[in-house]
């Protein structure tokens, strides 16, 4: 089977509803002989992290959170700050998040490639904007 490379351009998108899109090429719901149980998706070229946007006060209020396992080892991180940090956690959480919860969601993610600008190695088969 051969894998095709999309392309998505986040600049000025909506970060759940880009992600939606991208969730379903990594897992191939785009295409005629899709079938839950089998890993048909391509891969996805992620471009402009950094640009990336959310409705709301959510770039205020909305928070990241991680646990160490050790008592006082919550961490939270709000969404602007996560934004100057690393951008691409961001847009991987978002479509982990829509991807299905068992063993093919690895493999998926696998094919995820976030990139902060526009340069990339990658030769792409369809851009998706």
């Amino acid at each position: 089977m051969k894998r095709k490379f999309y392309q998505f351009d986040v600049q000025g998108k909506i970060l759940g509803r880009v992600a939606v899109e991208i969730a379903q090429v990594l897992s191939g719901r785009q295409k005629v002989d899709f079938t839950p149980n089998e890993d048909k998706g391509d891969w996805v070229v992620v471009i402009n992290s950094d640009k990336v946007r959310v409705t709301g006060n959510k770039e205020k209020g909305k928070k990241y959170y991680h646990y160490s396992g050790y008592p006082g080892g919550l961490k939270e991180v709000t969404f602007r700050d996560q934004l100057k940090n690393d951008s691409r956690k961001i847009i991987e959480k978002a479509v982990k998040g829509m991807l299905p919860k068992n063993k093919l969601q690895a493999k998926f993610l696998k094919r995820l490639l976030i990139y902060k600008n526009e340069q990339h190695p990658h030769k792409i088969d369809k851009k998706i904007s």
